[in-house]
């Protein structure tokens, strides 16, 4: 039997430039769809497959919005956006993740993220929101808070249905691994990443626009001050969700056209993900020249010897 060839475009290329001379290149792929799953425009394999790590996590938060926890825990949009965040681990933020386990009378030592580096509590992990969120969910719904970060728990289960509903698939397609912070992470096609976050960003879910307002409207709960999420949604003006992911990931809605971009690097690099990012932005007119030259001087400029460049654009289909 003859397969099919999947049609691949020229990828986008990040070079590090030291004093103008090549030092360093990523290859990057990004995908462009609609809320429907339609590939607008791609640069390398829209099909590639790639774990979506921590771009996924506004989608677990259904877990919080589906199941009548925000209401019965009295949370508010800060807390919702700290259960979407990867978060700096700052004393605000930590305690924002605390209010989550108090109100949702949770003891903090059911939490499973690991306790990071020179800390002193998971609370400060910066996955902390996102286990918080299903701990909240868990006893809303009187499960078992001593494994909910099993993937054959019911709180992981609800979780991976929405997912697959949302995409119409099934569960059993969506190849399920285990993330840094202990929880399952999904690996799916760049144009199925795409596809959500069209989904999260089209309005066309109560659930979903719930959580989008909460990231747009605190940014700095979703990551911290000067990280991309943050001054993406911050100097967007609230018209882009923006969300990373580790080993390449980047993950963008636009709230007004209702599409997403999803950016995988090919060696993991974060570096060359917020370059492609922002070249892609710039080129789909998602944000404006000043904005792509603010953001080009946060993550571009590296030092007074060093600085990005990327170069290729995405084929509209």
């Amino acid at each position: 039997m003859t397969r099919l060839k999947r049609p691949s475009y020229p990828r986008l290329e990040v070079n590090l430039l030291r004093e103008g001379i090549v030092e360093s290149i990523h290859q990057a792929e990004v995908v462009l769809a609609d809320d429907k799953g339609r590939v607008l425009a791609v640069a390398g394999d829209a099909q590639t497959f790639s774990f979506m790590r921590s771009a996924m996590k506004p989608f677990q938060a259904l877990a919080v919005t589906t199941t009548g926890a925000i209401e019965r825990f009295d949370l508010n949009e800060k807390d919702l956006a700290i259960i979407c965040s990867s978060h700096q681990g700052t004393i605000e933020q930590a305690r924002r993740v605390f209010n989550i386990l108090w109100r949702a009378d949770v003891d903090p030592s059911y939490l499973k993220c690991p306790i990071p580096p020179g800390k002193n509590s998971p609370l400060q992990h910066y996955c902390s929101g996102k286990h918080a969120g299903m701990l909240a969910a868990c006893q809303q719904r009187h499960w078992s808070l001593e494994n909910y970060y099993h993937r054959s728990h019911p709180v992981q289960q609800l979780i991976l249905h929405k997912v697959a509903e949302l995409l119409g698939i099934p569960p059993a397609e969506i190849m399920v691994a285990r993330d840094d912070c202990g929880v399952p992470t999904y690996a799916l096609e760049l144009s199925q990443m795409a596809t959500l976050y069209a989904k999260l960003a089209s309005g066309n879910s109560i659930e979903l626009e719930r959580i989008v307002r909460a990231m747009t409207s605190h940014p700095a709960m979703v990551a911290g001050e000067g990280a991309f999420d943050t001054e993406v949604m911050s100097l967007s003006d609230g018209r882009l969700v923006c969300k990373s992911g580790a080993e390449g990931i980047q993950c963008i809605g636009n709230l007004q056209q209702g599409m997403g971009i999803a950016i995988k690097v090919l060696d993991g690099a974060k570096r060359a993900k917020y370059a492609a990012a922002i070249h892609v932005l710039k080129q789909m007119g998602w944000i404006t020249p000043a904005v792509a030259d603010t953001l080009g001087d946060k993550f571009l400029r590296l030092d007074d010897y060093r600085r990005l460049e990327v170069s290729g654009d995405l084929s509209l289909l």
